[in-house]
């Protein structure tokens, strides 16, 4: 695939899954120009992490790309990804970092055509298992930093310390946490050239969901 001029992007959430299809998109492309993410209407908290920006940066920095970030509701989440694009990627490339989720790859699939970008989806039907192994085999460090209510005993845990996914597994949960049973903030790894100092200064509730506040 000839990259030189164009435009590529990942689809940053800040977490492990968005972070292994970059690693992996990066072993064939070889670069990364924008890390893309998308906060909440307030431009306080990533929407799915609930990260702040300083941590959003901190983390394009070391990866050594532009880090660019929008705001929106969920009525209005498409019409900002479809202005990005319209700014800043026609016809580049886009990283994204779903499983299995097929409603969310055929929405990617259909917005990026849009402005003529290809949509690389790396993780694509693997299984959970192989994935977290090679997360944690190419060197990647996580926390948790998100959970639904009923599985907050694992705020807070690093992804790759053992008893953590000796936890996982007896919580019955999906290992990868796509259904929303998790979420983390990677912190180090093969596609930064130094860690995040991350740390914990807070935790909230909404209805469903349990987070941590994290500086850095």
């Amino acid at each position: 695939m000839l990259t030189q001029d164009k435009v590529i992007f990942s689809s940053w959430s800040g977490g492990k899954d968005s972070a292994l299809a970059l690693n992996r998109a990066l072993k064939e492309l070889k670069k990364v120009d924008i890390l893309f993410t998308m906060f909440d209407e307030t431009c306080i908290h990533t929407r799915a992490h609930g990260l702040p920006r300083e941590i959003i940066t901190a983390q394009a920095e070391s990866i050594g790309a532009r880090s660019i970030i929008r705001c929106a509701a969920w009525e209005t989440y498409e019409q900002e990804f479809l202005e990005f694009l319209k700014e800043h990627t026609q016809n580049g490339i886009g990283i994204f970092g779903d499983i299995d989720l097929q409603e969310h790859r055929d929405w990617v699939e259909r917005v990026c055509k849009t402005y003529n970008v290809t949509a690389l989806e790396p993780l694509w039907l693997e299984p959970r298992e192989k994935l977290l192994e090679e997360f944690l085999k190419e060197g990647f460090k996580a926390k948790i930093i998100a959970t639904k209510k009923e599985y907050k005993e694992l705020l807070g845990k690093d992804l790759q310390e053992s008893e953590t996914l000796k936890l996982i597994e007896k919580l019955n949960i999906d290992l990868s946490g796509e259904n929303g049973e998790y979420h983390t903030v990677v912190y180090d790894g093969p596609i930064f050239k130094k860690p995040i100092r991350i740390k914990i200064v807070g935790n909230y509730s909404t209805e469903k969901n349990e987070y941590l506040i994290v500086g850095i």
